[in-house]
């Protein structure tokens, strides 16, 4: 770095480089705000990290294989191998960008190799067991009568549609079709896509809907006449709500405090899968836009199948009783 303090720098002040990077992201990529963020987040940090090492605002030549280097060492303490892998990645995005701009002609992110991650599976639910958190949410001592409807109609579109929990919270009551029993939902990237519901969902919604001017705020009478839906106080029922209101179904119903909007989705495609459905049908439902990332869901089937055929067949059994 020493060097890299004393030559002179070039090229545009990294900080603008940035700006324009999470405009495209976001006015041209059509990226969701929370991935804009998280970019912009990642690549400031770099930047203040060459600011405070070089003493002036850094430039986009001052970022240097082992500029690169220097930072995630610096920052990579306490960090988990993840959260690395995806600074570097903010970077390579940077320079995909870049390149495609013909700004600069080499990535000085593109040799340093990633830590190795280790991914676990995702949680998934047994049917009986989602059944029992949707269940809760009606038979539980959680809420108001009107809430608890509320609630079903939530647990049944998480699991039942496969929802991501931002695709739910920003779902509006036009976007609801009863007759087609299907949702307009607005995915990643701004993408509308068609999801069906489940005649449980539908039988939730139907349950709900004529009560649901009853969640009016009692003093200001304020009411979102849009949101599907609404806190006691009328306003739209947000993304850390719903987690919450997740994590609470799940120890009541399933004995499972951890549990997260995202365990349903994950649960509600690999319950489709064991149940016969093609992986093209699944990547529509859940709007992936690439078929791989619906693909995991058939090794999380074949990493719970090998669990219980170890538990379960006779084989592994006698196997187990020789190697103790």
């Amino acid at each position: 770095m020493k060097g890299a303090q004393t030559r002179a720098s070039s090229g545009p002040e990294l900080d603008a480089v940035v700006a324009r990077f999470a405009e495209y992201l976001e006015l041209e990529r059509r990226s969701s705000m929370n991935t804009v963020l998280a970019y912009r987040r990642d690549l400031s940090g770099l930047s203040a990290f060459l600011r405070e090492r070089l003493q002036r605002e850094p430039q986009l030549g001052d970022v240097t294989r082992l500029s690169l280097r220097s930072w995630l060492g610096s920052v990579g303490e306490g960090l988990a191998p993840a959260s690395i892998a995806r600074k570097l990645s903010s970077v390579r995005a940077l320079y995909v960008f870049l390149g495609r701009t013909g700004e600069v002609r080499e990535n000085p992110a593109a040799l340093l190799q990633s830590p190795k991650l280790i991914r676990g599976l995702p949680l998934v639910l047994r049917p009986e067991a989602a059944a029992e958190v949707i269940e809760s949410a009606e038979s539980g001592p959680l809420g108001s009568e009107v809430e608890k409807l509320r609630d079903r109609v939530l647990l049944e579109l998480l699991y039942g549609s496969g929802l991501r929990v931002s695709e739910l919270a920003g779902l509006d009551l036009e976007a609801i079709n009863l007759r087609q029993c299907e949702l307009r939902v607005l995915g990643k990237g701004k993408k509308e896509r068609m999801v069906p519901m489940s005649g449980k969902a539908l039988e939730a919604l139907e349950a709900y809907l004529p009560r649901r001017s009853e969640l009016r705020h009692q003093r200001s009478g304020f009411f979102d006449d849009k949101a599907l839906l609404l806190t006691r106080r009328g306003q739209r029922l947000g993304v850390r709500r719903i987690q919450t209101l997740v994590q609470r179904y799940g120890a009541l119903g399933a004995g499972r405090p951890d549990l997260h909007p995202h365990a349903l989705r994950h649960s509600c495609a690999t319950h489709l899968l064991e149940g016969g459905a093609d992986l093209r049908v699944i990547q529509e439902l859940l709007g992936h836009s690439s078929l791989s990332t619906t693909q995991r869901y058939t090794h999380v089937s074949l990493d719970q199948l090998l669990t219980v055929y170890d538990k379960a067949h006779p084989l592994a059994r006698a196997k187990r009783k020789r190697s103790g």
